[in-house]
């Protein structure tokens, strides 16, 4: 087992980021987040669950977005920034796991600066958004920007049933003022850089080879979104998890040994 030594509110060239671990470096991009900062309260042992298991192989490095994004920054300008701290910290390629949203910048980086990528994982994340994943995250964001409370409008991205709707939004609105952003204004900046994200015509410039895993229930893309992303990647190896959600597939039991595996492979 790794000796678990976590590095809080530390900076990796002005992105946010905590370590842990030991081993091969491990760049874990988080998903899409109220704070472009490292997780406090209760969104840290939620993120925890997910990179202490990758952890105890490999020496993991979770980082988000710079905070003060501008109006209008674009997913290309992200990737370049993220691929300029990398370089800095490390000089020379590393593994990259990208978790949703976390994923469509991982793509980015991948393609617009193959020198900066080993390995890459995409979990839960294909080289497009759906509709309703767009529209879901345009309208939180949005509302969240006028300061008021818009968590339980996440909730067609949790269940795809009316029923499962109707009770899940009275606890996602009750915990809202737990979950707020800092400045929502880099949520928002953020989620309309990923609304124009379509990098389906660049997936043959990623030359790192890759490992796409998802949950056969994700609701935040289709079946077909994520076929077309492993497809079009040239050297892409492919996961499906069965009944896993969308944020399922990264707490499932087999997900921090595929990773590791591949990574270490």
């Amino acid at each position: 087992m790794a000796a678990y030594r976590i590095e809080q509110d530390t900076l990796l060239h002005g992105l946010p980021r905590f370590s842990l671990g030991s081993g091969e470096p491990l760049i874990v991009l988080r998903g899409f987040g109220v704070n472009h900062a490292n997780p406090k309260g209760m969104e840290r042992p939620l993120e925890l669950k997910i990179v202490r298991p990758l952890a105890e192989r490999l020496r993991v490095h979770a980082v988000t977005r710079a905070p003060g994004m501008r109006p209008g920054t674009t997913m290309a300008e992200i990737a370049a920034q993220h691929a300029e701290a990398l370089m800095a910290e490390f000089g020379e390629p590393v593994n990259v796991l990208g978790l949703s949203s976390g994923g469509s910048v991982a793509l980015q980086l991948a393609a617009d600066h193959p020198h900066t990528v080993r390995k890459l994982v995409v979990a839960g994340a294909g080289h497009r958004l759906t509709d309703l994943t767009r529209q879901v995250q345009r309208r939180y964001t949005e509302v969240a920007a006028t300061g008021r409370r818009s968590l339980h409008l996440l909730a067609p991205l949790m269940t795809g049933s009316r029923l499962g709707r109707l009770a899940l939004t009275p606890g996602l609105w009750l915990m809202d003022p737990l979950m707020r952003a800092t400045d929502p204004a880099d949520p928002l900046a953020f989620a309309r850089a990923e609304d124009s994200f379509s990098i389906g015509d660049r997936l043959a410039d990623i030359t790192a080879p890759a490992l796409l895993i998802n949950g056969e229930k994700d609701l935040a893309y289709t079946p077909e979104i994520f076929r077309e992303t492993a497809e079009g990647i040239p050297d892409c190896r492919h996961i499906v998890y069965p009944g896993a959600s969308h944020m399922g597939s990264f707490t499932h039991p087999r997900f921090a040994a595929d990773v590791a595996d591949f990574v270490l492979s």
